[in-house]
């Protein structure tokens, strides 16, 4: 695994550095508890792991599923009880849905519905990427059903987030990837879904923040383990809708809600995220008393490139 270093700034905590690289073998754990729930139109697959206080964990993508979380992530659940579920329409909560089956106030609803299932009155949030917005979108909704949140490496809270996004990100392409990912997205392998040219197409997409070829490779062999030609075209229209709803519509901005939470909050970011700090540090400072910690030489994924540190970080927050 990528080692990172120390953090570069964490209110209210000292600086620390990682000591581990993570291995890639599942810590030692209770045993996985698994299945389906049903909500209006879907049957959502959960993954229910660990004892101790509960974390509902929300993936991102938005079209992908929970699965390039793991074995990492799963370093939580020595103390801690982690819910992953995959989102309406996706991964394993795919059967039946369509994309007009999917929207934001879906998305909140399920969230609602998974919370219900296992009867937690609140419950701590933990939010990747896509999912550190639908973790924002339901805390602004519902802040009395959220005892915690936990955004790590997340999307940006609003549009003008969004489009300081695109721009950094277009700088900071090797020479030659945006035309080669142009030209794949216009391939018709890439067009009916096929699993290789979609390997191709994230590869270029995430080697501007993993920077070692074995780390790539393991996350991109992880975004489709259970997806179909089919099944990826289905989560290509459903991130469609959620993006014309969100970061592509004028106006959109979470801050506003932001600002009125009273929750223990803690955004943890990479200093090489594809997403710019100034992004995090802005949720950060929109959610009062939140704890903002930007970890050096790491990217978008810092439960794999900084396990300890992230291991360390949600422990203290929910008091292990």
């Amino acid at each position: 695994m990528s080692r990172c270093g120390q953090a570069l700034h964490s209110p209210g905590s000292s600086t620390r550095e990682s000591r581990a690289i993570a291995t890639g073998r599942p810590s030692d754990q209770p045993g996985v508890r698994q299945g389906h729930l049903p909500t209006d139109r879907a049957a959502l697959y959960y993954r229910d792991v660990g004892e101790g206080p509960p974390i509902v964990v929300l993936h991102g993508g938005p079209d992908f599923d929970h699965t390039y979380l793991l074995p990492e992530l799963d370093r939580l659940a020595g103390s801690l009880r982690l819910i992953y579920y995959d989102q309406r329409g996706r991964g394993r909560s795919g059967r039946g849905v369509t994309p007009d089956d999917v929207s934001i106030r879906s998305e909140v609803q399920d969230l609602d519905e998974v919370r219900r299932h296992f009867r937690l009155g609140s419950m701590a949030v933990l939010g990747h990427s896509w999912g550190g917005l639908l973790a924002m979108e339901y805390a602004t909704r519902h802040p009395d059903r959220v005892s915690h949140l936990i955004l790590m490496n997340s999307g940006p809270a609003s549009r003008d987030g969004y489009l300081l996004l695109r721009r950094r990100l277009l700088a900071r392409r090797e020479p030659g990837d945006v035309e080669r990912m142009a030209a794949l997205a216009a391939d018709p392998r890439y067009l009916r879904g096929d699993l290789d040219a979609e390997a191709e197409y994230y590869r270029l997409h995430f080697r501007v923040t993993l920077r070692r070829p074995d780390v790539l490779e393991q996350v991109v062999s992880r975004l489709r383990a259970h997806f179909t030609e089919e099944d990826v075209l289905r989560a290509r229209a459903i991130e469609r809708r959620l993006y014309e709803e969100t970061w592509l519509s004028a106006g959109y901005d979470l801050t506003p809600g932001l600002r009125r939470l009273g929750i223990p909050t803690l955004v943890v970011h990479g200093e090489d995220d594809l997403i710019p700090v100034e992004v995090a540090a802005d949720i950060a400072r929109a959610i009062p008393g939140a704890t903002l910690t930007v970890l050096e030489r790491c990217g978008h994924f810092a439960y794999l490139e900084a396990p300890d540190d992230v291991h360390r970080q949600v422990a203290a927050l929910l008091g292990r």
